[in-house]
């Protein structure tokens, strides 16, 4: 389990520059790899997947919780079996710390669901 999930997630200011490519590898590198990557140096993108509906259904109910309380807020796609999460810190347009502290924390959720092969 990566110790990036219990990280605060700190807010940014205007004066924050958005992560370099350099600066945001070692945060991806906790992050699930099969799930999660960066898209053009600027967001996060996952798509987690799911043995039915309902799971992808609870699953993004508990990732929207999380995003209430830390007051963070992704693109959230649900479809049957699948959820798509995209983010990114909308106030520097681009990546922060806190990004992959709420992916880390996605991840953990996902445990729970993740299917059984």
């Amino acid at each position: 389990m990566s110790a990036l999930a219990d990280e605060p997630c700190e807010a940014c200011t205007s004066d924050d520059e958005p992560l370099t490519d350099e600066e945001y590898a070692e945060y991806l590198a906790d992050l699930r790899g099969d799930v999660w990557e960066v898209v053009d140096d600027h967001h996060l993108l996952a798509r987690y997947e799911f043995e039915d509906f309902r799971d992808a259904l609870e699953f993004t109910y508990e990732i929207g919780e999380l995003a209430e309380e830390e007051w963070h807020h992704p693109d959230i796609a649900l479809a049957w079996g699948e959820v798509e999460v995209e983010m990114w810190t909308h106030k520097i347009d681009g990546l922060h710390k806190t990004d992959f502290v709420m992916a880390a924390r996605m991840d953990r959720i996902y445990e729970g669901y993740e299917p059984t092969e």
